[in-house]
């Protein structure tokens, strides 16, 4: 009965399933596939957009459905195309930076392209969280703009994450959601889009509940994620905010904290 616990397993990528060299260790895969022979789905749930995940997921060996973009992307892997997509209207995306950088001074920006084949653009001043993922730097903040997007990446050169996040929550509102899903990641992304709304979308296609989901997550952006899952596992290096509203923390993500909890759970 233990092995039915959870039917489906949705896991966040940076900080959680991925260790700090972008891979995933011979452990989680192992864990992961005895959970799917069990009979539970994997699904991936990621701030990342689609394009920046189509490796991860050649990897894993998904062929099926995974989250992407904060949840403003349903992603078919197999297919290569969006079942599901939410973009951030760009004239409401200026005007919450606008706002942002009233109340804390210049920021420097970066935004995801919507689609399958969307680049992540970045203004100058704007460097990378993850060096190691493609992005194209321009030239003017204006070309930003040029295409849909799906997400604002923000960073602020004294101002910590917590800091800036906490800023723009103050004076944003309804233009946008802002979350932090990460070291010098905060984002501004479709107003009411969460990884909740994607996971229970996906969730809603593979005719799953959320009664026997168990969600793993490292950062601030993973709560909705929790709140909608039955149980919410935070990772030892997970962020305090997350940590208070987990149902249990496992160990770190270097030290294979998902596969700690399925090897449990899936015996």
């Amino acid at each position: 009965m233990a092995a039915l616990a959870y039917t489906l397993i949705a896991t966040d990528l940076d900080g959680t399933l991925l260790r700090g060299d972008d891979t995933v260790s011979e452990r989680s895969l192992a864990a992961l596939a005895r959970a799917a022979a069990a009979g539970a789905r994997h699904l991936v749930v990621t701030g990342r957009p689609a394009p920046r995940v189509r490796e991860l997921l050649g990897l894993l060996g998904t062929t099926g459905l995974a989250v992407c973009g904060q949840g403003a992307q349903l992603y078919d892997a197999g297919g290569d195309r969006l079942l599901w997509s939410v973009t951030l209207d760009r004239e409401l995306a200026e005007t919450a930076l606008g706002k942002i950088e009233a109340e804390v001074g210049e920021v420097y920006a970066a935004v995801d392209q919507d689609g399958t084949e969307g680049l992540t653009l970045i203004e100058p001043g704007y460097r990378m969280p993850h060096p190691a993922l493609p992005a194209v730097r321009v030239e003017r903040r204006d070309e930003l703009w040029h295409a849909p997007i799906s997400k604002v990446l923000l960073r602020h050169p004294v101002l910590s994450d917590d800091e800036l996040a906490a800023a723009a929550r103050g004076v944003v509102g309804a233009l946008a959601t802002v979350t932090m899903s990460g070291p010098g990641t905060v984002e501004l992304q479709p107003c009411g889009i969460t990884k909740a709304t994607g996971l229970a979308l996906a969730a809603e296609h593979l005719g799953l509940g959320r009664e026997r989901a168990l969600a793993f997550g490292d950062m601030p952006n993973d709560i909705p994620m929790f709140q909608w899952a039955a149980r919410g596992v935070a990772m030892a290096n997970a962020h305090s905010e997350l940590k208070a509203v987990a149902d249990e923390v496992t160990t770190s993500n270097e030290d294979d904290g998902i596969a700690v909890v399925l090897e449990r759970l899936f015996v």
